[in-house]
């Protein structure tokens, strides 16, 4: 799929440049930190990562704001 383009100021097209996204999913943090998901369930509001939770019921998710997750991981660091 190439990105979508659109005009300039100049009327010639211009690439649509990719966006970062602000939340992760859970299944995301867990493979970061090379930990489970329902370790991350479990520990995370613990450790002061709050969940945005998307839906509901069994069809719920819960993401992390992508900034607050490595914010967390840098006060984890060793001196």
């Amino acid at each position: 799929m190439e990105p979508q383009q659109h005009p300039s100021e100049n009327g010639r097209p211009r690439k649509r440049q990719p966006v970062e996204p602000v939340l992760m999913e859970t299944s995301e943090v867990a493979a970061m930190l090379s930990m489970s998901t329902s370790w991350v369930y479990r520990e995370a509001s613990k450790l002061g990562l709050k969940g945005y939770k998307l839906g509901r019921g069994k069809n719920a998710k819960v993401l992390y704001k992508r900034t607050e997750v490595f914010k967390w991981l840098e006060q984890q660091k060793v001196h």
